[in-house]
C-alpha cells in the first residue's frame, strides 16, 4: 500500500477530502486515454504518479474512437467518449484528443507532464476554481452514505465507479507488444442527485463497489452546461475497497 495514499483514503471516509499531510484536496484529474493511442503510454505512467501522489482524485476514462486502428481498447466505452465530447462543448472546443487531462472540469492539457498538471491545479485554486465544497462518503454495510456541505450554486452529485488496477498485454495496434498497467479505469458514471447550495445527505446502495471488477468510486459535485454537459467540479472525494489497495 502507498503510505501517503493510505492516509488519504482513511481521511476521505470521514472528513472533507484531505491530502496525506492534512491540506485540502488538490483537485480532480480526469485522463482521457486509449490503449490504441501511440502517444498515450507516457500519460498513463504520469497518471499513475498522480494516483500515487495521494492528494488528487484521479480517474482514467478509456475512449473507443481509436479502436479502428487495429486494437479494441479492453477498458473503453462509448459513455467515456461521450463524456469527453461533453467536456469539449463546455470548454468551447471543436474536437477531442488523447491523452487529454481535464482538470477540475474547468481546463484541459496534454496529460503527460505531472509537474505541469500540478501547477495548473494550483493555479485553478488561486483563481477560485479549485475544490471548495466539502464532500464526505462512508460505506456502511450495504449503503453508501454521502454528505455534502453548503455553498453557492447548483450541481449534480455524480458517482464514478472504477477498477483500481488492470494489467493489459496489447497484442495489436500502435502499442503492440507493450504490457501496460492502468489505474482507476472508469467503468460507470451515474448522476444520483442534485445539490442547490444547501447541505445534502444521500444514502445510496453500495453494491456497485465490488461489482463488475469495481474497486471503488469517486463522488463528484459537478456543475453542468446548457445541454447537460459536464463542467466545473466544486467538490470531490474518493473511496476504495481496502482489499483493492
Amino acid at each position: 500500500m502507498f503510505k501517503g495514499l493510505a492516509l488519504f483514503l482513511t481521511l476521505a471516509l470521514a472528513a472533507p477530502a484531505l491530502s496525506a499531510d492534512g491540506t485540502p484536496l488538490k483537485g480532480v484529474v480526469e485522463l482521457f486515454t486509449s490503449q490504441g493511442c501511440g502517444s498515450c503510454p507516457p500519460a498513463d505512467r504520469a497518471f499513475e504518479a498522480l494516483v500515487r501522489q495521494g492528494d488528487v482524485v484521479a480517474l482514467a476514462y478509456h475512449v473507443d474512437y481509436w479502436n479502428y486502428m487495429g486494437w479494441a481498447d479492453t477498458l473503453a466505452s462509448k459513455e467515456n467518449t461521450t463524456r469527453q465530447y461533453g467536456y469539449a462543448r463546455s470548454l468551447g472546443r471543436s474536437g477531442v484528443y488523447t491523452p487529454q487531462a481535464i482538470l477540475n472540469g474547468r481546463d484541459h492539457m496534454k496529460g503527460t507532464d505531472v509537474g505541469a498538471i500540478n501547477q495548473k491545479l494550483d493555479a485553478l485554486e488561486k483563481t477560485g476554481n479549485g475544490i471548495s465544497i466539502p464532500v464526505e462518503a462512508e460505506k456502511k454495510g450495504d449503503e453508501l452514505v454521502v454528505k455534502i456541505g453548503a455553498g453557492v450554486g447548483k450541481a449534480d452529485v455524480v458517482v464514478v465507479y472504477f477498477r483500481r488496477k488492470e494489467t493489459v498485454e496489447l497484442l495489436k495496434g500502435e502499442n503492440v507488444g507493450k504490457k501496460m498497467v492502468y489505474w482507476n479505469s472508469v467503468t460507470d458514471v451515474q448522476t444520483v442527485g442534485m445539490w442547490d447550495g444547501k447541505p445534502l445527505d444521500l444514502v445510496l446502495p453500495a453494491k456497485l463497489i465490488g461489482a463488475d471488477g469495481n474497486s471503488g468510486c469517486a463522488i463528484l459535485l459537478q456543475s453542468t452546461g446548457p445541454q447537460g454537459e459536464p463542467a466545473g467540479i466544486l467538490g470531490a472525494t474518493m473511496m476504495i475497497d481496502p482489499a483493492k489497495i
